[in-house]
């Protein structure tokens, strides 16, 4: 584990990089003022000898790209008080417990297809150690050409390294209402994939999708067949409701072995300040048969989550989360157990910054029918609950 010196000297680093990042790619042309960056009013001319410094231009560019980009840190107390390792258990990226440490800094460059397009997302931290855990591509997250034909009624394709469509939360934090990921997130949907994906819209309310890649978090396969990935997402004013289907030979060393996993959720939006959602994912992993003989095994496993979001104002915003992982064979968190998990989320974001930064105070509790959670240096426990104070700085355009 890293000192608490050396993580702060990585986390000022890396903050110094995304400030200068921006800095330097700044249009040299300056556009108005906006609402949540109100401009200074004038001084008399007798005050006027040394000029104000000039404002932020946006968009932040390099050459065709937007430049965009984000630092996340937290502090996480955990209860059990785990000696071997400080783990918070069946979390990722704000795993590690009773230290200071830097989940991510991102940067990212995009350019939207008209009709040609690329995006890059460039990522350092915990997230990259486990996003990029077999050091392929490593430090980046996501990495794709996109082409969208003028005249091709909305259709859309990408070639390279993206986040799976799978699941209601995303890697990045502060995208998300609890700090966090859930259950479902950490243990039953891929985090990326590689290949090739399209998109089409076929109404004014679905659109779908068809991907090829090369399996679940992996640029390159050694052998095996490719991973097909189906989309849907039906878009309504009040609700969104997105299914995704991936199947393939994912078992090593394969191709024996076959990879199934269905996701969907019900996003509800009744009104601008509260939403909801329902998750719910099932997959399975069939080994491959040996030598032709024996039966063969399937490990399957299951979840759902319910989750709920309040925007009180601009400043305040609440979040709470519940949700059941049944892993009968031990597949996905290494134990045969069920889990329930419940998340209670307080966001504050800081007023007149000319950047968002935000802050989550957050209390967790896991739940499992085995004693599974690591108490002290020996102890195992069937219960974890943990204590998360998280900051994130975003550095993006105001638009």
């Amino acid at each position: 584990m890293h000192s608490n010196t050396r993580l702060f000297i990585q986390f000022l680093a890396a903050a110094g990089l995304m400030i200068a990042a921006g800095a330097i790619a700044q249009t040299p042309t300056p556009t108005p003022a906006t609402a949540s960056a109100p401009q200074a009013p004038a001084q008399p001319a007798a005050a006027a000898a040394a000029p104000a410094p000039a404002p932020l231009t946006f968009p932040w560019k390099i050459g065709p790209m937007a430049v965009t980009g984000f630092i996340d840190g937290y502090y996480s107390y955990n209860g059990n008080q785990p000696t071997d390792g400080a783990i918070n258990q069946l979390y990722n990226f704000n795993d590690k417990a009773d230290n200071v440490e830097l989940s991510a800094a991102k940067l990212t460059l995009n350019h939207d297809p008209a009709p040609f397009g690329a995006h890059f997302d460039f990522i350092y931290g915990r997230t990259n150690g486990l996003v990029n855990a077999g050091l392929q591509a490593d430090y980046i997250e996501q990495a794709y050409l996109s082409l969208k034909p003028a005249k091709a009624k909305g259709f859309e394709m990408d070639f390279g390294k993206w986040v799976t469509s799978a699941g209601a939360e995303v890697i990045e934090a502060k995208d998300n209402w609890d700090y966090s990921r859930s259950l479902l997130f950490s243990w039953a949907i891929p985090y990326d994939h590689f290949g090739l994906r399209t998109s089409m819209p076929v109404s004014k309310t679905e659109t779908i999708g068809v991907q090829v890649v090369n399996g679940w978090n992996t640029v390159t396969k050694n052998q095996g067949w490719a991973t097909v990935g189906l989309t849907s997402a039906y878009v309504k004013p009040k609700y969104t409701w997105n299914v995704n289907v991936y199947t393939g030979p994912e078992h090593f060393p394969g191709p024996g072995g076959y990879r199934n996993l269905i996701d969907t959720t019900l996003l509800l939006t009744p009104n601008a300040k509260f939403n909801a959602y329902v998750n719910y994912d099932y997959g399975q992993n069939r080994d491959r048969i040996v030598n032709g003989a024996g039966d063969t095994n399937v490990h399957p496993w299951e979840g759902v989550a319910f989750a709920a979001h309040e925007q009180i104002n601009a400043i305040h915003a609440v979040a709470a989360r519940y949700e059941y992982f049944n892993d009968p064979d031990g597949y996905s968190t290494g134990l045969a157990q069920h889990l329930n998990e419940f998340t209670g989320t307080y966001e504050f974001k800081f007023p007149k910054l000319t950047q968002t930064v935000l802050s989550r105070f957050e209390y967790r509790r896991d739940m499992s029918n085995q004693p599974f959670f690591k108490q002290d240096s020996t102890g195992l426990l069937d219960h974890q609950s943990t204590f998360t104070i998280g900051l994130i700085a975003v550095f993006a355009p105001h638009q």
